[in-house]
């Protein structure tokens, strides 16, 4: 059974930085897509980035492309998005999520996943 566990989030001003991380385990991670969604208060969960963990490949929300960057560390299966410049559009609880990379599901969409973390929140003041 995949587990995940985020960590990382936290209370930062605009323009600041965090680093958001997922630890995983349960799973054979080179059979997976990994991605991290994020809900703020009354709005529905929104797709952030993935990263296909057999080679890398990468696709972001345009409204993150350029300050968020996802990355993987196979040695200790952990996921990360490093957040900078960040905004207070950018407050949020984000979320660590896992579907299997065979699936022709739209990895956009929540439904597409089948392990989620609990999430951590990210706040920004402005």
């Amino acid at each position: 059974q995949v587990q995940l566990v985020e960590s990382g989030g936290g209370l930062v001003q605009t323009g600041g930085s965090l680093r958001l991380s997922c630890a995983a385990s349960g799973g054979t991670f080179r059979d997976y897509i990994l991605s991290w969604f994020r809900q703020a208060p009354g709005k529905e969960r929104e797709f952030v980035v993935s990263i296909r963990w057999i080679d890398g490949f990468t696709y972001y929300q345009d409204s993150v492309k350029g300050r968020f960057t996802i990355s993987r560390d196979s040695a200790k299966n952990t996921l990360y998005l490093q957040m900078n410049n960040l905004k207070p559009e950018d407050t949020a609880l984000y979320y660590c999520a896992a579907r299997t990379r065979y699936s022709s599901s739209d990895g956009r969409r929540p439904e597409a996943y089948n392990y989620w973390g609990q999430g951590t929140q990210v706040t920004v003041s402005s």
